[in-house]
C-alpha cells in the first residue's frame, strides 16, 4: 500500500509552477536611477549639516582687510579659525584645545566695539611686567625673542616706540585705556591683570593695537587661526573704497573681515601683473604661526 494513501492530495496548477519558476524581474533603469539620486540627495545633506555644524560651533573663516600683522599675514588672507569656546564637552572635539599662550595668534572682538572683529599676536599674559623700549618688547626685563616681528621705517613716534609713556598721550589713544593706563604702570613697566592679554600687531610700526586701546579680556578670544586656506591679491577694504570713487563697494557677507586696525595704510600702485594673478596659491593651506 503506497504511503500516501488515504491522506488529502493538493492539487498543483500548471500556472502557479511556471510563474514559481519565473525569476523575480530586475529593476528598471528609471527606478535604478531614482534610488542612485536619493542615496546622493542624503550624503549631500549630511555634508551639508556637518558643516554648518563644524562652521557654526568648531571653526570659522575670516578675511584680513589691512596690513597691520604683515609679513605673517597679508591683505587678501582667508583665515579658518579653531574657536575657544564650544556649547559640547571639549573632549568631543577632533582635536585638542589648548590655551591661549605668548607668541599665539588669535582674533578676538575689538574691546572698544565688539562688532568687530581683530587679529593680533599675544605678547603679555597676566601677571607680565611689560615695556617697549625702542620698539623692543621687554617681559620682567628681559627682551622678548621676536623672529615675527617687523620694524619698517616711518615717522618717529615716542608713545609707540617706548611704551608705557605717561605724558602727553598719543592721540589715537583711548580715553578710557589712557586712566586705567595710569593704574597699572610701576617703575615704567605696564602689569597685565588677570584673565587678560596684552597684544601687538606684527608689522610693529603700522598697527593699532594694546598700546591704544588697551588689553584683550579672555572672554573676548574668538579662536587662534589654524591656516590660510585662500589668498586674494588685493587692497584692503579702505583702499578699494578710495579707488572706486567715493563708493564704498560691498563685503562677502559669508566671509567676515578681521581687521588689524593699521596706524597708516600706503596706497599701493596696482599692476598688470597683480590683475592678472588674482591669487597667492602658495599661500594656500598655509599653516599660521
Amino acid at each position: 500500500m503506497s504511503p500516501n494513501a488515504g491522506q488529502p492530495q493538493l492539487a498543483v496548477e500548471p500556472e502557479a509552477i511556471a510563474a514559481a519558476a519565473k525569476p523575480a524581474a530586475k529593476p528598471t533603469a528609471a527606478a535604478a536611477e531614482s534610488h542612485t539620486l536619493l542615496h546622493a540627495t542624503q550624503s549631500l545633506l549630511y555634508i551639508i549639516i556637518v558643516a554648518i555644524f563644524i562652521i557654526t560651533f568648531v571653526f570659522q573663516p575670516f578675511r584680513i582687510p589691512s596690513e597691520s600683522m604683515e609679513p605673517t599675514l597679508l591683505v587678501g588672507d582667508f583665515l579658518l579659525v579653531a574657536k575657544q569656546e564650544f556649547p559640547f564637552p571639549k573632549d568631543a572635539l577632533p582635536f585638542p584645545a589648548t590655551p591661549i599662550q605668548r607668541g599665539d595668534v588669535i582674533v578676538f572682538h575689538y574691546p572698544i566695539d565688539p562688532s568687530i572683529h581683530l587679529v593680533k599676536r599675544v605678547i603679555g599674559m597676566p601677571g607680565d611686567h611689560l615695556r617697549l623700549r625702542d620698539g623692543h618688547v621687554f617681559i620682567d626685563g628681559k627682551v622678548l625673542d621676536e623672529p615675527y616681528a617687523v620694524y619698517r621705517p616711518g615717522p618717529a613716534d615716542n608713545y609707540r616706540d617706548n611704551f608705557p609713556r605717561l605724558g602727553n598721550p598719543d592721540p589715537d589713544v583711548s580715553s578710557n585705556w589712557w586712566i586705567q593706563m595710569k593704574s597699572l604702570v610701576n617703575r615704567g613697566e605696564l602689569t597685565v591683570p588677570p584673565h587678560s592679554f596684552f597684544v601687538l600687531g606684527d608689522n610693529r610700526n603700522d598697527s593699532e593695537d594694546s598700546r591704544y586701546w588697551g588689553f584683550v579680556p579672555a572672554s573676548a578670544i574668538v579662536g587662534k587661526p589654524l591656516l590660510v586656506y585662500f589668498s586674494l591679491n588685493q587692497a584692503s577694504k579702505d583702499e578699494d573704497a578710495e579707488d572706486s570713487d567715493g563708493d564704498p563697494g560691498t563685503e562677502t557677507p559669508a566671509t567676515p573681515h578681521v581687521s588689524a586696525l593699521p596706524r597708516t595704510r600706503p596706497k599701493q600702485p596696482r599692476t598688470i601683473s597683480g590683475i592678472l594673478n588674482f591669487a597667492r596659491w602658495d599661500r594656500v593651506l598655509h599653516v599660521i604661526r
